[in-house]
């Protein structure tokens, strides 16, 4: 027998290709899939669970196009430090003490603090990924998850290729169709091109998609422009990575030439404003991406660099930044700024039947309380989420169907545990 939920008679943010709000209406779910959305009343059978929606706002769970989930461990364990050092003097020697448990204990508070503000998808990178599997399995999120691998020393390199490989043929569309996994070459600074030439001839049979960071500081443009003559993404380019699916992440410091190329190879954009803020790497050129078609989408990359995965930050600061710096405030529009979040997002990921509202869509979906001061009126829903909202207004959260967080508590998750589990990991580390 299938699975059912009605939401009834609430406001329902489409974020279909007309950006549809319909000011009350009722979405239907059968088992993972949303089956009907309608003005009009829609039949209950004994095996529905409804959901009251007066007052509330439904909408396309989000889509965190960029983490390193199991970093939650060392957030504000190294603050204040620009990207290379704050990488080299105290990321990686604490990275060097993780092991397998620390990866899944990490995740797991990850994935909580991600459901609990409405966040349905994200997208990783990082090490002992099958824990970080294990976690989003356990946890009833929808993940894309890399292994990252290094290729600067020699065979170690090969082995660690070897071991992502594996991991992309093992998991892949687990946890009922959940977990897609993807390759995960941390940067051009640290694979060089006759590794990443190795990387695209043992991965060809593979059809999966390549997650790497790409010109995020100006110090790795400036020192591939000296070793290469080229900027990290014309290498790129020129080595063929573009003739494959990639997400690139950050894409801070690009030449007119670089766009072109991002946008005409359909690469796929992670924009991650609060950590390119923080760690002092600028802002991206979000409103020439955008005018060039880019599939462009946010995250907010690892809770060490942010330091917390709240999607909602990460739109309002993608808007009021690109109207800011270019002192014109009808730059990215509240619609277009909430599309990153959800339907552009999908579209980066090449992934049609997410990060929206429509029938057989997955029924992967956050419902929001606006029944709250900061959210009265409801002039314009989108502009109230955009500008007004946080995760702390989300109410429940549907994934693959299945309620996994509602009105404070956890269906999958077991929060005190977490919470000590995640200390005690953390505490070694900083030791």
């Amino acid at each position: 027998m299938s699975s059912k939920l009605l939401i009834k008679d609430a406001a329902i943010v489409t974020m279909n290709q007309n950006q549809e709000v319909i000011e009350s209406g009722n979405l239907l779910i059968e088992d993972d899939l949303i089956k009907t959305i309608s003005r009009q009343p829609l039949q209950e059978d004994s095996d529905t669970t409804v959901i009251p929606g007066e007052g509330k706002v439904v909408m396309p769970g989000l889509i965190n196009l960029h983490n390193h989930a199991a970093m939650s461990l060392f957030r504000s364990y190294a603050d204040d430090y620009p990207l290379m050092e704050w990488l080299q003097k105290k990321i990686f020697p604490a990275e060097a003490k993780l092991t397998e448990e620390d990866v899944y204990w990490g995740t797991s508070l990850a994935v909580m603090e991600m459901l609990r503000g409405g966040t349905t998808t994200f997208v990783d990178m990082y090490y002992f990924m099958e824990q970080t599997a294990r976690a989003c399995e356990e946890g009833g999120i929808r993940a894309f998850l890399s292994q990252v691998f290094i290729g600067l020393d020699g065979g170690e390199g090969v082995k660690a290729l070897q071991n992502a490989i594996s991991f992309v043929e093992n998991w892949q569309d687990q946890a009922g169709g959940r977990i897609k996994t993807i390759l995960g070459p941390h940067a051009p600074y640290t694979c060089p091109p006759d590794f990443l030439k190795k990387v695209l001839e043992d991965t060809e049979h593979l059809n999966t998609l390549i997650h790497m960071h790409l010109s995020e500081s100006r110090q790795e443009v400036e020192e591939s422009l000296k070793v290469h003559n080229k900027t990290p993404v014309a290498l790129m380019n020129e080595l063929g990575m573009f003739e494959r699916p990639v997400l690139a992440a950050h894409c801070v410091h690009l030449t007119d030439e670089d766009i072109e190329i991002l946008s005409s190879k359909q690469v796929g954009i992670s924009h991650n404003p609060g950590s390119n803020l923080k760690l002092g790497n600028g802002i991206a050129p979000l409103k020439k991406l955008l005018d060039r078609n880019a599939r462009i989408g946010l995250g907010t990359d690892g809770a060490a660099s942010n330091n917390n995965l709240d999607m909602f930050e990460e739109i309002m600061l993608a808007a009021l930044l690109q109207k800011g710096i270019n002192e014109e405030p009808t730059y990215i529009k509240s619609s277009d700024a909430f599309s990153l979040a959800t339907s552009k997002a999908a579209e980066a990921l090449q992934m049609e039947n997410l990060g929206v509202l429509k029938e057989k869509a997955k029924a992967d979906i956050a419902i929001l309380d606006f029944n709250k001061p900061h959210l009265q009126p409801h002039n314009d829903p989108i502009a109230n989420i955009v500008y007004s909202a946080s995760s702390q207004d989300v109410e429940t959260v549907i994934v693959d169907g299945k309620i996994v967080y509602n009105q404070g508590e956890f269906t999958t998750l077991d929060e005190e545990r977490i919470y000590y589990e995640a200390n005690r990991c953390a505490k070694r580390l900083r030791e």
